[in-house]
């Protein structure tokens, strides 16, 4: 039993030695907190965004265009613009790159810029296209059909057709306008516009124009007819309508005249007639009392 409490005393003093000596460790470790990881991008590739401007354009044929392409990529990124114009100069800062593209002659050109940006990639497109005003306006004469009249605008070789408005005017007012977005041809066209309205005694003698507008986000080109002066102007079967109206009244009035003509004939040979009794009367009377007077 002696050698045994000694002992025990031993292993008592071992563990409180190594106990004491973990303890602080642990709280200094704790005291120090975790340990900080490497510091994450501020940005991650789900929230950056890429866009450029402008995203439509309309130009001449063979000018050059700048077009911008920004990011909000926080990293360095990798960009790049893919379109078959041929390019000039390329201008770069923070957040954006410029391109420009030399002598743009395809009627209407797609251009995207991608960004690549912590392994992903984003891009934007914009559309390039030339524009020709319209090469000639013409208004044709109005026609009078069914108590409309009927006008023919002829706008030839114009691009875009999307982006053309035509309007037609009577003296100071509109009298129809219509936008033809509807089209989406990548080609020159010839557009012909019919329009019919009712026109009153204010229209008469008033300028008709058919103007042609090219809306190009800001830029307006335009090429307007000659004036016409809206009159009485007839269609073929208008004009045989009228012509057989003025016939048969021509016929009725003379049939009018010429039986007025013979009741006033009529009329005035009566009277003479009456006239030469009361004459022829008179003489016999006057002759009788001739043959009564006494013999001197």
């Amino acid at each position: 039993m002696g050698s045994v409490f000694p002992l025990s005393l031993l292993l008592l003093s071992a563990a409180a030695y190594w106990g004491s000596g973990t303890v602080p460790g642990r709280r200094a470790r704790r005291a120090q907190g975790p340990r900080e990881s490497p510091p994450a991008p501020s940005g991650t590739s789900a929230s950056f965004w890429v866009r450029i401007s402008p995203q439509s354009v309309a130009v001449r044929p063979g000018v050059s265009v700048w077009l911008n392409c920004s990011h909000s990529c926080p990293l360095p990124p990798n960009s790049s613009l893919h379109t078959q114009l041929r390019r000039g100069p390329t201008l770069s800062g923070p957040g954006w790159v410029s391109y420009q593209l030399l002598d743009v002659r395809a009627w209407s050109s797609d251009v995207r810029c991608f960004v690549t940006c912590a392994g992903e990639t984003r891009g934007a497109t914009a559309r390039i296209a030339t524009y020709k005003a319209p090469h000639s306006v013409v208004l044709e004469p109005p026609v009078l059909e069914g108590g409309m009249y009927t006008l023919r605008c002829h706008v030839t070789r114009v691009f875009p057709v999307g982006f053309l408005v035509v309007t037609l005017r009577c003296g100071g007012r509109v009298i129809y306008s219509e936008s033809l977005e509807r089209f989406t041809g990548l080609d020159p066209a010839n557009v012909t516009l019919t329009h019919a309205f009712p026109a009153g005694l204010r229209d008469f003698g008033q300028p008709v124009t058919c103007l042609a507008c090219l809306s190009l986000d800001g830029l307006v080109v335009g090429s307007s007819s000659a004036p016409i002066t809206l009159t009485l102007a007839w269609s073929p079967a208008s004009e045989a309508l009228a012509f057989t109206s003025v016939a048969v009244l021509v016929v009725i009035l003379v049939a009018v005249g010429a039986a007025y003509l013979r009741r006033c004939l009529a009329m005035r040979s009566r009277r003479r007639g009456g006239v030469l009794c009361r004459l022829s009367g008179g003489k016999e009377e006057s002759g009788t009392m001739r043959g009564t007077l006494p013999d001197q």
